[in-house]
């Protein structure tokens, strides 16, 4: 940001009933405004850094409106072709006032929402537009946009400072730095497993989890979380969890991405989760070191399953990706749809099978999923959430 707070710079007329917009601040995306009439803006998302794709995570505050007043956004550079706004996505608001009264966070919002290939494109990308109508429910209120719930990189530091300040909690989850990114955030890696009685421990198996490869896939840090308060939780069946495994948890493989609001990438414009077959320690320290941080704990025990969380922008459903081959083999090993299948048993409603697909694809050669599998872990999956 370049030198005064922007709204310092702005000299207002009194009766301008112009919004103000600003982006800002940690996982913001947005790029240039365009006032058409009183009420409709017309919005340009910022590409994902160094690159002129990957227009999809938006994420900016809005201030200066008038309550009950129809107003009209249109997002005019998305660059994917089909949408889950063309069958009942909306857009995400979130009211300052409405939090501090009401205690109401994040909603869905928006009417008349359409989703459409429109004139415009750059060098060879088709643009497609995304558009709705809504009425603000405070005057002079800031508000937020979003495309998905954010979660923040700041959002997942609190979480871990929280852990290891807990009593019970620290004792059996450590959290250590896996590595620094480009940018020289850290990497974390959480171990989780009851601590072992003596001499015992060494035959648990390992599951290992990852997730927001995709800065802008925010409801895999979500689902992470979720996982987390879960398997640290006092239950039963996390206690049994912790005694049978040994958790390995990267929760966040691309803090940069996600702090500068990109929807793919990293700093080097490239997506990480096709880089697991790369040597680039330099650029692509997280992925090369979670790599590694696999091949050690192969080395120690058995990795009963690898998966991958991630979020989909265009079917419905939580699903999984798995890796089969032509022909399966006979047992020992367990056949790469059955946990996906056990999963669907056990939450219907959530876990759709019919959705999950277990072909290895060409494009998809250098992605965890498929470089886990060549390695040797069977049972290896990425989870998808719409």
């Amino acid at each position: 940001v370049r030198g005064l707070c922007p709204l310092q710079q702005i000299l207002r007329q009194k009766e301008d009933n112009t919004l103000i917009f600003e982006a800002r601040f940690e996982s913001g995306n947005l790029q240039k405004v365009v006032k058409v009439n009183e009420f409709e803006y017309q919005l340009t998302l910022r590409t994902d850094l160094y690159t002129s794709r990957h227009t999809q995570w938006y994420y900016f505050q809005v201030s200066n409106m008038q309550a009950g007043m129809p107003y009209r956004f249109t997002i005019v550079n998305f660059t994917n072709r089909n949408s889950l706004y063309k069958r009942g996505l909306r857009p995400l608001l979130y009211s300052e006032a409405d939090a501090k009264k009401h205690k109401v966070g994040w909603r869905r919002t928006g009417n008349e929402i359409k989703y459409y290939k429109n004139n415009a494109g750059q060098g060879g990308h088709q643009y497609f537009s995304l558009t709705w109508t809504l009425q603000f429910p405070h005057d002079l209120d800031t508000c937020y946009f979003a495309h998905c719930y954010p979660y923040t990189y700041s959002n997942l530091q609190e979480y871990l400072v929280a852990i290891s300040k807990d009593p019970v909690k620290s004792t059996f989850c450590k959290i250590h730095i896996l590595c620094h990114s480009l940018a020289g955030n850290i990497v974390y890696v959480l171990t989780i497993t009851n601590p072992p009685e003596s001499g015992k421990g060494t035959e648990r198996k390992a599951v290992i989890l990852t997730a927001r490869v995709h800065p802008g896939e925010t409801n895999s840090s979500w689902i992470m979380k979720g996982f987390l308060d879960y398997i640290l939780g006092d239950s039963g069946a996390a206690q049994l969890l912790r005694d049978s495994f040994v958790f390995k948890v990267v929760p966040m493989l691309n803090p940069d991405g996600v702090i500068v609001g990109n929807h793919r990438c990293s700093l080097t414009g490239q997506d990480l989760n096709r880089k697991y077959r790369s040597n680039g320690k330099k650029c692509y320290p997280s992925i090369w070191y979670t790599r590694n941080m696999i091949k050690r704990v192969m080395g120690e025990r058995d990795v009963f399953l690898y998966c991958d969380i991630h979020g989909h922008n265009v079917k419905k459903n939580v699903f999984m990706y798995g890796c089969e081959r032509k022909q399966q083999a006979k047992a020992p090993y367990m056949h790469p749809r059955v946990f996906p299948l056990l999963l669907s048993k056990s939450c219907p409603d959530k876990f759709s099978f019919t959705d999950c697909r277990f072909r290895v694809r060409k494009s998809k050669e250098g992605t965890g999923r498929v470089v886990m599998w060549k390695m040797g872990i069977n049972n290896s999956y990425t989870l998808e959430a719409s």
